[in-house]
Parts: structure tokens; sequence; C-alpha cells
């Protein structure tokens, strides 16, 4: 967090020249010396939006719609469509749970070609750091934001059913109808987003956000009166798995800058193509939060600006706020879960030669049942018939 704020440049000279004019703060003044301690101050070009709900009513919390209402008052968190990029794929993943995939299940993080849109034109996605990975069991994908493996769960489990879920989550903007859809190609508003995290928080029920609770004139006559409304969304075990598989997000993967919250959170990062759009949306049990930054132009907002460097600091820095007088709250699983001790590798449990070990939530009846080999101890072919039979 901290040195995302701090300046790298070492010399001003970098940047400025005699004859700049610019604009500063006031740090320090000194009593012994007539100098001042001073620090560079600029209006941001780019823009940022947040929503904070409560989780189990949808009541919203706080709402940031841009930089300075005088100058726009265009909503950024309700009005906005922006790509949510991997912050979306909690949703995929959501929808494989109940599909027949587990967090153990192996998916082959290798090159894949696939004709895409009305041309067909081949498509040839790449993970951020463009690298492969081979057999990587399904929570890995999701904790290191895998793109390849993301888009083969999404060919196995259907376009067609991953946007049904999207639906039962609430999220009823139009949506891809191809495989782009697994890296979030299709825009979102941050409160559509941050009302579907919601439903992971809240163990699987859908709420609507409410804006207004109560409007009562002058005379005390109640013009208006909203109370929550629930529904059944998906179920509450696959909310707890996905919450869990998210919070290993914060504590080994993209979302790491949320650990100095110090509390337990779950989130993800999302990032879009050229590093236009940066997306962090955490929650804990009582807060769901939602974070986008970039430019009303979509412009390239710079390198390394990510979610977890643009968006994930303000997140932080909220949630430290409004978190800093409650009491710290654990997640707490349902009877229909079971946490069990695998192999971080092979997915399967962990044996006496499992060099990296996690426990991971499975819905009780899914939980892996072979102990994880020896290293090296597979047959040569082994990895290839698995993604044969991956395929079919």
């Amino acid at each position: 967090e901290k040195a995302y704020f701090e300046s790298k440049l070492q010399d001003p000279a970098d940047v400025l020249t005699p004859g700049d004019i610019i604009t500063v703060k006031i740090i320090k003044k000194s009593k012994d010396f007539p100098e001042l301690i001073l620090s560079l101050k600029q209006t941001p070009e780019a823009q940022a939006a947040l929503l904070c709900l409560e989780a189990k009513t949808g009541y919203v919390k706080a709402m940031v719609g841009g930089l300075d209402f005088s100058k726009s008052q265009f909503n950024r968190a309700t009005q906005a469509r922006r790509q949510p990029g991997s912050a979306f794929k909690p949703i995929i993943y959501a929808a494989a749970l109940d599909n027949g995939l587990t967090p153990s299940s192996i998916i082959i993080d290798a090159p894949f070609i696939s004709p895409i849109g009305e041309e067909e034109k081949l498509w040839k996605p790449k993970n951020y750091k463009e690298k492969f990975y081979g057999p990587t069991p399904f929570r890995t994908g999701l904790i290191k934001s895998r793109n390849i493996m993301t888009i083969k769960i999404l060919k196995k489990i259907g376009v067609k059913h991953a946007i049904d879920y999207a639906r039962q989550m609430g999220i009823d903007s139009p949506l891809s109808a191809d495989l782009s859809l697994a890296l979030g190609s299709s825009g979102l508003s941050l409160v559509k987003l941050t009302k579907a995290y919601s439903v992971f928080a809240n163990g699987g029920m859908l709420v609507k956000p409410l804006y207004v609770t109560k409007i009562i004139d002058r005379n005390g006559k109640v013009l208006e009166e909203n109370q929550p409304s629930f529904s059944e969304s998906i179920p509450q075990e696959t909310a707890y798995v996905i919450t869990d598989l998210l919070k290993s997000v914060v504590t080994e993967g993209t979302g790491w800058r949320a650990k100095a919250l110090s509390r337990p959170v779950a989130g993800k990062t999302g990032t879009t193509n050229d590093l236009r759009d940066a997306w962090f949306i955490g929650f804990n049990p009582t807060l769901v939060t939602g974070v986008w930054v970039g430019y009303d132009d979509s412009r390239q907002m710079g390198k390394g600006e990510t979610g977890s460097r643009a968006a994930c600091p303000i997140w932080l820095y909220f949630m430290r706020e409004v978190l800093k007088e409650e009491p710290i709250i654990p997640f707490q699983y349902p009877e229909g879960v079971v946490i069990t001790k695998i192999d971080a590798k092979t997915g399967l449990l962990a044996s006496p030669s499992s060099q990296k070990t996690c426990f991971q939530a499975f819905k009780k009846g899914t939980e892996p049942t072979r102990y994880s080999p020896k290293p090296d101890s597979g047959k040569p072919g082994e990895f290839f018939q698995l993604d044969m039979d991956y395929s079919n």
C-alpha cells in the first residue's frame, strides 16, 4: 500500500524544468530555517468509483461515483459499464463447482486456440505473464488468476450455463456468448458486480441493493419505506467454497495487498487488456466493497496499473476506516462443507512426500480420497491422457 502511493522519482528534474508551474502542498514548516517541506499536488486525470454493501441486507453503506461531483455528475458506480476482466472469474468458477468440478480438479494450463466471434477468427489467449504451467489444480486457476485455465473451464461447462448462472447471481447486463466471457469481456457496472459478490458473502442469497431505507415528510408521514429483499441464488456450499478460494486469493494470490487489513477477508482483482480498467471486489462477513479505477475515455493507465496496484489500496484504505471499531468476525462454513488438507500441487490428499500443503474447503462428498504420490512417480503419458480425459 505504502509503496504504491510513494513516488518512485529520485530527482524532481526528471519531470520538471525551470519555469514549470506546479501545485504543491505544505507538509511541514521549519521554525529554525525559512525552508518549507513540500510535496507535489495534482488533480488526477484517472477516475475511480467505490460501492459498499451490507452483505446481509443490501443496504448501500457508501458510494463514490467519481473524483469530483462538481465537475462531473456521471456516477461511475452505477452508470458506467466497464470490462471487469479477471474480477468476473469467480462467477465462472462457481458455475463450474455446480457442474461437476471441484477445487482439486486438474486443468491443463497449455496453449489454447479457438475460433471466436461471427467471423470465427482464431483467438490465442495468454496468461498475464505469458507463461504456461501444465497440469494445475482448479483452485490455483482462481487464486493465481490463470486465463487459460478459466477459458478451458468455461468451455467444459458451456457458455450458456455460465451466462444462466450469472443471471442467477443478479447480473442482467448483456454478456458475450463466447469464450471471451471467461476473461470478463462484457461491460458491467460496479454495483452489479459488487451485488454478485455479495452472494458469496451472504451464503448463496442474493440481496437487492437499497439506497433509500425510508422517506418521511416534515409531518412525520412515511412516503417511502424499503425493506431488505432476498432470493436464493446459488447453493450455500458453493458460496462458501468460492469464499474459501477468494480468501486464498488474498493470502497467496493477486489480492495480497488486502492482507494488510489483518482480518478475515476474501476478494478478487480484475485487470483488463492494456491496463484500461482496474478492479478489486472484496468482502468480510459483514461488508462487500467494490472499487474500480480507470479513465473515462478508456485509455491505458500505464505500466503496472493492475487491480492489485491501482484499486486494492483504495479498498484497503476504506475498509480500514469503516471496520476499525468493529469486532473481527471469521467466515463460518456450513454443514455441507468439509475442510481437507491437500497437496497444493496435485490437489490430492496431502502425504508425507507433499512439498506444499494447504487446507481447502470442499462440498461434502467431493473431497479427494487418494493421497498424493511421490514426486515423479507418474507414468509416461499420464498427463497427456489426463488432458484428453478433460477434453472429453
